[in-house]
């Protein structure tokens, strides 16, 4: 007997396939408004996440290939303790476990506290409000807005570092009228600026010196700065607007109002209490995996200045492992489309064994130490050490290259993230900081107002990083000797003594790609550092390819490695920073567009080429030439197509075109490509070119606030008593500025050096301290009374 083929209409197939995804996918609502004792459903939301991720995680059990989706309402989700997921909560490629913003609405994740208070009059301008008994946090919101622990010297907005700073922060006369000290903090910079220090005051000693305890934040140890401090959380100085001040034992909160606010205006309270949000915890052979978070706002976490202190191998910082969002130990997780913003430290860290992560399009922002760092185990290093002085014995090296375990982050991606005013407690920070990590991926961010680097890459372990299309600017505000891009490479060959490490890798070549086995790219990007260099590779940064990078202010510097390629790029109004090199670096510099000459520093051995570059002027290039290299470089206008707007793509008749083969690159396409993150990025300030150009006669430049115009004609060179019409005469002094000292700039001055570099105009002035921005300071040659004299103009 035959069978009868039955036929299945089309839309019954569609109803069957729609169906039975919809059995492989379970999604539950959540709303402030809902209630955890409810279904979970659009209908019936739950209130807290714990109670939904606690579903998922019993739903998985039994359904361990289902697609579950957790859907937050807007509203503020506060935590009482930070959500950690596991490897069982995990989803798949085809299922994937997301949590996510409802469609359109803010949604808001917080380690804060609300807190309903009972405000009363401490002072015409102090309020005062008892807090639950055994409350303990570091960070006050009133409104929203995040208010100001009592300090000294008072908060300054836009003066650097620290927003204020003074000598007298710890004078015996300031600490004498402290009658409890003890719980406030002493917050500093490293003597030779390199990061932030910061001491928990324990008590007085007699009635003018402090106990204190920390500066275990660099790993380069130094005393306090000297005058760059401030001290904070002491009673007696809270005196400004918006400062406010904890009494723990008392449980009593005194905020100084802002003006024209009275306790009738504060309509919300709230208080930091966790540390950290969320964490995915998984380990390298059992990863968590397939959790993807999507349009929340991370805000509220507690500072964690005080526990920054795991030595990061031999670079100059000191981490703590904890952020906002910590993975450690993950699979193809993401974040993407969120908010972290004022947050106490570190907003996303990704540690130990990490591949395929994806941290996309997040604005991260306001925050008190990194924004995205992405660090290794150390041991996954092999031969490691952990202090700049440290070293391991010749005899003693492992000499297998690469790493020994797979415990690091690799394959992973940090793209279109707009990161701002981060390191607001903490200074050595970074928008993005890799360190023992292989095969990263940073591309299309936007990094700003950052208090150090950028982009800041600790060590040589392992490379293979593609650093594109960023855009890099407003750096190194309130630190020094550091770069908008900065890398340092104290692998197993380099040794803090110059002499040894010179013969180690005399005896050893081979050495010097054990660590840094892969070769990392940075290309196509913007970087601007007015305090410091564009590209920094600092000591033993080895095996880097570099090219068609736009470097608006600081150049680039090579510093003791090895295999760095550099070519094809721009370098406004500065050049080529070459110092300490080795025999036979290999290291190429070539076909670059400069505008300062090479401004070399203990520089015996100039690599395999130092050749065939372009200046735009002629003193520049033969200064260089006498260095023995630039055999064939050449000068001349580069003729940039638009350099007031930042076109500095050249003509198509270019001589740097024509004469050294430069290869213009797209000027247009860096930094974010979020719509929405586009209008809220900023852009660098193009700088004033350095370029000899027509000027008009007695033409008046403000240089520093001073006003300033060339010597140009016989009776200014009469009046000064020169025997040259040359040099910058000052025309007067800014307001504010004290003259009255013999080593201050005065009105009639005449400038004549800068640095070791004549100055013959305002032109070579500017050149000459560009070529020198990195030392933090101004050195000058000045005519005043038919005498040279020199001074020193300090720095921020």
């Amino acid at each position: 007997m035959m069978s009868k083929k039955i036929s299945i209409p089309l839309f019954l197939l569609l109803t069957i396939s729609l169906f039975c995804q919809a059995q492989d996918r379970k999604e539950f609502y959540l709303s402030p408004k809902g209630s955890d004792q409810n279904s979970g459903t659009e209908g019936a939301p739950f209130a807290s996440i714990e109670k939904a991720k606690e579903m998922v995680k019993s739903y998985k059990k039994s359904n361990p290939d289902k697609a579950f989706t957790l859907i937050l309402s807007e509203g503020t989700y506060y935590l009482d303790q930070p959500l950690v997921f596991s490897p069982e909560e995990s989803g798949s490629k085809d299922a994937p476990y997301t949590i996510r913003a409802a469609q359109g609405e803010k949604v808001v994740i917080s380690g804060g506290r609300s807190l309903d208070l009972k405000w009363k009059n401490f002072n015409e301008e102090i309020l005062v409000a008892k807090v639950p008994k055994g409350l303990a946090f570091s960070s006050l919101f009133v409104n929203g807005e995040k208010q100001i622990r009592a300090r000294y010297p008072n908060f300054q907005r836009d003066v650097y570092p620290f927003n204020g700073y003074a000598e007298d922060a710890l004078s015996k006369e300031r600490i004498r009228s402290w009658k409890h000290p003890e719980g406030g903090f002493i917050h500093a910079l490293h003597t030779g600026r390199w990061g932030g220090m910061h001491y928990e005051i324990t008590g007085k000693i007699g009635k003018d010196s402090l106990a204190y305890k920390g500066g275990w934040q660099n790993n380069r140890a130094s005393a306090i700065h000297p005058t760059m401090r401030f001290v904070e959380n002491i009673f007696e100085e809270l005196d400004s607007p918006k400062e406010w001040y904890l009494d723990k034992e008392a449980g009593l909160l005194y905020y100084f109002l802002e003006e024209g606010l009275n306790k009738a205006g504060i309509e919300k309270v709230e208080v930091d209490v966790l540390e950290n949000l969320i964490t995915l915890q998984g380990e390298l052979s059992k990863p968590v995996h397939h959790i993807f978070f999507q349009g929340i706002t991370f805000t509220q976490t507690a500072p964690t200045f005080m526990k920054t202190e795991e030595k990061l191998m031999r670079s100059d910082w000191t981490i703590y492992r904890s952020g906002a969002v910590m993975m450690d130990g993950t699979e193809n997780c993401t974040i993407e489309n969120s908010v972290f913003s004022a947050l106490g430290g570190n907003a996303i860290f990704i540690s130990n064994y990490n591949r395929n992560v994806s941290i996309k399009d997040n604005l991260i922002e306001d925050i008190g130490a990194s924004a995205i760092s992405l660090v290794g185990d150390p041991d996954a290093v092999r031969s490691a050490t952990f202090n700049y002085y440290e070293f391991v014995e010749e005899e003693d090296i492992d000499t297998i290259p690469g790493p020994k375990s797979l415990n690091y982050p690799s394959n992973s991606l940090i793209a279109g993230n707009l990161i701002r005013n981060i390191g607001q407690i903490e200074k050595q920070v970074a928008g993005v900081q890799i360190q023992m990590a292989m095969d990263l991926h940073v591309v299309h961010n936007t990094i700003y107002n950052v208090p150090r680097s950028g982009i800041n890459i600790g060590d040589g372990a392992w490379g293979g990083h593609i650093i594109e299309y960023n855009d890099v600017f407003n750096t190194v505000m309130e630190t020094g000797d550091h770069g908008a891009f900065n890398s340092w490479g104290r692998d197993r060959f380099w040794h803090p003594n110059r002499g040894v490490m010179n013969a180690l890798v005399e005896r050893h070549p081979d050495w010097i790609k054990l660590d840094a086995i892969k070769t990392t790219i940075i290309r196509n990007n913007r970087f601007q550092c007015d305090h410091g260099w564009d590209i920094d590779l600092d000591d033993g940064s080895s095996n880097y390819e570099i090219y068609n990078n736009l470097c608006l202010s600081g150049g680039i510097k090579l510093r003791e490695g090895f295999y760095r390629t550099v070519y094809n790029n721009i370098t406004v109004n500065n050049g080529f920073h070459p110092h300490v090199w080795f025999q036979n670096s290999h290291d190429v510099f070539t076909r670059n567009i400069v505008m300062t000459s090479h401004k070399q520093i203990q520089v015996n051995y100039w690599g395999d080429k130092v050749d065939e570059n372009f200046f735009t002027a002629e003193a520049d290039l033969n200064q260089s030439k006498g260095f023995g290299v630039e055999a064939n470089g050449e000068f001349g206008n580069p003729e940039f197509i638009n350099p007031d707007e930042g076109d500095f793509r050249v003509n198509e008749d270019s001589p740097a075109i024509n004469s050294v083969g430069f290869v213009n690159f797209s000027v247009s396409d860096f930094g974010v490509l979020s719509p929405k993150l586009k209008t809220l990025a900023e852009e660098p300030e193009i700088p004033f070119l350095l370029l000899e150009r027509s000027e008009k006669s007695d033409e008046i430049y403000v240089w520093h606030g001073f006003k300033v115009k060339n010597m140009e004609t016989l009776g200014e060179q009469s009046a000064a008593g020169l025997d040259e019409i040359s040099g910058v005469l000052i025309l007067n002094v800014p307001g504010g500025y004290d003259a009255s000292s013999s080593k201050s700039l005065k009105s009639g001055d005449v400038i004549l050096g800068c640095w070791e570099d004549k100055v013959e105009d305002y032109l070579s002035l500017r050149k000459a301290e560009k070529g020198n921005i990195w030392k933090g300071r101004i050195e000058l040659k000045v005519w005043r009374n038919q005498e040279l004299i020199s001074i020193v103009m300090e720095g921020k």
